[in-house]
Parts: structure tokens; C-alpha cells; sequence
């Protein structure tokens, strides 16, 4: 008969559950270093907003998604400075991403107000006027979430709304802001 010492059982149950839990965190780092590898035609990448999750808040929007835009420091010191009202360009180098999501009922809150449900994608928007030149000094990105793959892709003309996949993509759209250096997004009193 063998005998198994408890100790054992419970070494055995440790390397099991390190093993396991590992493996969850390498899923969990390889979708993260997945989504940085990540560039839309043009050459914008996602690793140019490393970090953006921690950016501060600009503004809210609601358009049957709700969104946060959010500014890297260079943008925060523009709009703190007047930026959108005051007709200068905003400086090389400033960042903004704006993140959207579908929404739910809060059912739990009075009101029933809508908050964030599943992520939807994520758009970029980067200053820097030698390389996006011919797009008003900005380029864009939009990457799509796709929520059972967990993971993002690039937007394309199949997306709702349709995406053009390339550095200028939200150039056209931004032309009647041209007056606000192509930016829509108010910086709001605080």
C-alpha cells in the first residue's frame, strides 16, 4: 500500500493551483502585449496610447454608446489653457482616446440610469504634425473589441458605424471642427 503524506497532497494542491493561476495571467499578459502589437494602416499603433487607461477625464459622451474621452498630460495642459477657445493648435505630442461601451440599466440605483456594459472599442487620436501633415496635424486609430475573443482589432468598413482602417480615418469627419484644430471634444468647467 502507498502511503501519501498530507503535506504532499497539500504541495501538490499549491503547484496546482500556481499552474493554474499562471496559466490565467499568461492568457490575461498575452492579450495585453496582443493588443500592442496592434496598427492600422499608416502606422498609428496601439502602443502609442500605452497607458491611456489612467489618462485624465476631458469629457462624456452619449450617442447610444457611452463614452469617456480622455487626454494624456499634453492635451490636459492645452484644454487647462484654453486650447479649444482660444484658436491656437494644440501642441505635438497631445493624446486623447475615447473609450466606448454598450449600456445597461443600472436596475440596483433609483432612476435606472444607463452605465457602462460591455466594452465596444476604443478610438485614438494623436497630435503630431510632421507625420499626419496632410490630416490637419492629427492621426487616428479606432480598434474594435470583440467581446468573445477578448481582444481588439483594428475598425473596418464592416463596423458600425463604418471605419475607414488607416491613419486619416477620422480626418473627415473632424473637418468641420477645423476651426477647434479638428478636435470635437469640449474640455468642460470643472
Amino acid at each position: 500500500m502507498i502511503r501519501i503524506s498530507p503535506s504532499f497532497i497539500l504541495g501538490g494542491a499549491a503547484v496546482l493551483t500556481l499552474l493554474i493561476g499562471g496559466t490565467a495571467l499568461s492568457a490575461q499578459d498575452k492579450q495585453t502585449k496582443d493588443k500592442y502589437t496592434l496598427k492600422v494602416p499608416g502606422g498609428l499603433a496601439f502602443s502609442e496610447f500605452k497607458g491611456y487607461e489612467s489618462w485624465q477625464v476631458i469629457s462624456v459622451s452619449h450617442g447610444g454608446r457611452l463614452a469617456v474621452i480622455l487626454g494624456n498630460p499634453a492635451m490636459i495642459e492645452a484644454l487647462e489653457s484654453g486650447a479649444y477657445g482660444n484658436g491656437k493648435p494644440y501642441p505635438d505630442g497631445a493624446k486623447m482616446a475615447k473609450i466606448h461601451w454598450t449600456v445597461k440599466k443600472n436596475e440596483a440605483e433609483p432612476g435606472q440610469p444607463e452605465v457602462p456594459d460591455t466594452l465596444h472599442d476604443v478610438d485614438f487620436m494623436v497630435k503630431d504634425s510632421q507625420r499626419f501633415a496632410d490630416s490637419g496635424g492629427w492621426g487616428y486609430a479606432e480598434f474594435e473589441y470583440d467581446t468573445d475573443e477578448q481582444a481588439y482589432r483594428p475598425g473596418t468598413e464592416a463596423d458600425q458605424p463604418p471605419q475607414s482602417n488607416d491613419a486619416k480615418c477620422g480626418f473627415a469627419c473632424h473637418t468641420v471642427v477645423a476651426s477647434h484644430d479638428y478636435v470635437f471634444t469640449v474640455y468642460g468647467k470643472r
